[in-house]
């Protein structure tokens, strides 16, 4: 099989499952060795309380050709983040090609249906502390990595290609964030030869969402019942495949500030989800929600 990242280093920050864990798998199977950090170990879990671990992840890596190394860290700890890239620099001879800020877990903290005056004000701002301050922190001790080689590739997973309000104003801005530290840390490592971009699933098929609808792969179908929208959903797979496409383009410098989405880019670069298809959030979006702006 073709390995296109091969010799190359990656750090996936909130790798342990979801995108994060799927963007991992990808890159490994396209021969990078790839730093999975997370706070779930099989030592312990973290809140989330869900049974996917940073080791199962790293260990999926090297069973798809890559070298995957589980990193536990409390990634809203500046000294565990500082800890994890001195670990890159000692271990790869200050090399790091890649950069994925997935780290997110601020999905128990949404409360959909409420304005915000009437949300918990300690979890809306835990919530941008997980998903915001945790990532300036990973950006921070990572770029001097990249500055030093004059290369590298940063990628902000967020929710959504626009600026469009999201329907919770503490979810939004966090996802709003991410687009727009991605457009101004692309200004400032532009420079230095060093890209940073944003990129978006559609709707996500993860493991907490199967989960929640009571399916499993092979009969996520089954979950329309509950939500009509699902049908148009996609595999963390999917995410994971437009992350190797973009880091195996010598040009992806072009998209450098960019909001990208996981439907334009396999348009772009002509691969499919794990089953084959094709999904499209932003047309499915387009056609059910005529006029609205919506986040796509």
């Amino acid at each position: 099989m073709s390995k296109p990242l091969a010799g190359q280093v990656a750090v996936v920050a909130g790798g342990t499952r979801g995108a994060g864990r799927a963007i991992a798998w990808a890159l490994g199977e396209a021969g990078a060795v790839v730093y999975v950090a997370g706070r779930s170990s099989r030592a312990g879990p973290s809140p989330m309380q869900r049974p996917e671990t940073i080791e199962d992840a790293a260990e999926g890596v090297t069973e798809r050709g890559g070298t995957g190394i589980a990193v536990r860290a409390d990634l809203m700890v500046e000294e565990n983040v500082q800890s994890l890239f001195e670990q890159v620099r000692r271990e790869q001879g200050g090399q790091l090609d890649i950069l994925i800020n997935d780290v997110w877990g601020g999905d128990p903290l949404t409360e959909w249906g409420k304005p915000f005056w009437e949300q918990s004000l300690a979890n809306g701002l835990l919530m941008q502390r997980q998903a915001v301050h945790s990532r300036l922190m990973i950006s921070h001790y990572a770029a001097p990595l990249f500055i030093a080689r004059s290369k590298g590739l940063l990628i902000e997973v967020t929710d959504g290609v626009g600026y469009g309000y999201r329907g919770n104003l503490y979810y939004s801005l966090a996802k709003i964030s991410s687009i727009h530290m991605a457009e101004a840390m692309a200004a400032d490592l532009k420079p230095y030869g060093v890209t940073a971009l944003a990129l978006t699933p559609g709707f996500l098929r993860s493991e907490a969402m199967l989960d929640y609808f009571g399916v499993t792969e092979e009969n996520w179908r089954d979950g329309v019942a509950k939500e009509p929208h699902f049908i148009a959903s996609e595999t963390p797979a999917y995410i994971g495949r437009a992350v190797v496409a973009l880091a195996a383009d010598p040009q992806v410098a072009d998209k450098a500030g960019q909001s990208l989405s996981t439907w334009g880019l396999s348009e772009e670069y002509d691969f499919v989800d794990a089953d084959g298809s094709r999904p499209h959030w932003g047309r499915y979006f387009a056609a059910t929600f005529p006029g609205e702006k919506g986040n796509v």
